[in-house]
């Protein structure tokens, strides 16, 4: 019935979920497709960026679209290197450990002068008019965290999650130092956790507003839950693939730390946005098996870098045209490395 519903509302038709007998569901065809037809147009119900990425990507933190400008987003990545470079961690460090033998790390130094300017908006470089990204619009709650494309954006992600999971002045959160805590946890140990929040702040939220109207049932929350109950599940710390480097032997032991992982998160977030009404969601439970289904089921979204089809485009310019944009984005990119190239993830 649920997936009937969707498809009246204009969710993949001609498609139709089916349970196989070894594979668990799957989308079936029930017409055939013309080429280039769309088959199947949706939303994610939840997803974030990569803590590693987010400093070489800008993007609204609802659409994943990215914001600013090409100036913004080059600028951005150089300053950020910069202060990585200073201070051996931040943002950028993460990505830092995982890639160092790239060229990138040892790329061109770009005068202090120069990164500002492209920061400020005072440098505009040759043909970015030709790539125009949306202006940044800031969190509703005034958190220096997440940016949008867009007011829109900035909205339907407050009203969805963020509100809750804001540390800024205007956050309905009720421990914002405890979320601090749980954000900086996931940072360090798991991306997993930051969506596993928004599926629990999202059903919260929802609950709430459902809950204003004189004629609400509980049902109501079931309904709200519905979409991620019907999500393939099991424990995170069952179903989690062992890593090559963990001996066989020490499958239990490995399998262990990963709830207690789990554990921990769980009482991070618990600490920062419990609420009585709302406890069977904080189950270890419900928790390990939230996570589970976004492990068995989780689909990456690479967004294509504007930043890339830039200097793409200025190296596919006319010989004397080109001559001249590189005198400006030559350095640029010499400094970014094969750095220039990295999508949102």
């Amino acid at each position: 019935k649920y997936y009937d519903k969707l498809t009246v509302a204009g969710h993949g038709q001609g498609l139709k979920v089916k349970q196989t007998g070894e594979m668990g569901k799957g989308i079936f065809a029930e017409r055939d497709f013309q080429e280039d037809e769309l088959v199947l147009q949706d939303r994610m119900l939840v997803g974030a960026q990569h803590f590693s990425n987010k400093g070489d990507s800008f993007v609204c933190n609802f659409c994943f679209c990215y914001i600013g400008s090409i100036e913004l987003q080059i600028g951005r990545r150089l300053f950020l290197r910069s202060i990585n470079k200073e201070n051996g961690d931040g943002l950028h460090h993460q990505h830092s450990l995982q890639c160092s033998d790239k060229k990138t790390k040892m790329g061109l130094h770009i005068p202090e002068e120069l990164v500002e300017s492209l920061l400020n908006g005072k440098l505009s470089l040759p043909y970015s008019e030709k790539f125009p990204l949306p202006s940044v619009t800031n969190c509703i709650g005034g958190c220096s965290d997440e940016h949008y494309c867009s007011t829109s954006c900035a909205e339907a992600a407050w009203e969805t999650f963020h509100s809750i999971l804001c540390t800024g002045e205007r956050s309905l959160c009720k421990n914002k130092a405890g979320l601090l805590d749980f954000k900086q946890h996931a940072d360090e140990t798991n991306d997993i956790f930051h969506v596993v929040a928004q599926v629990i702040s999202t059903v919260i939220l929802k609950s709430r507003k459902a809950k204003k109207n004189p004629q609400f049932s509980w049902s109501e929350v079931l309904n709200i839950w519905e979409p991620f109950a019907m999500g393939y599940k099991r424990l995170w710390w069952d179903c989690v693939a062992l890593p090559d480097d963990i001996d066989p032997i020490e499958e239990p032991q490995f399998r262990k730390e990963i709830k207690e992982l789990a554990w921990t998160s769980l009482q991070l977030l618990k600490g920062a946005i419990f609420e009585d009404e709302s406890a069977p969601l904080f189950s270890l439970q419900v928790y390990g098996n939230i996570i589970g289904m976004f492990e068995l089921n989780n689909l990456d979204l690479v967004v294509a870098s504007p930043v890339e089809d830039y200097f793409i485009y200025i190296d596919d310019l006319p010989h004397s045209e080109k001559t001249e944009a590189e005198q400006m984005t030559r350095p640029l990119l010499e400094a970014l490395g094969d750095d220039y190239a990295t999508c949102c993830e």
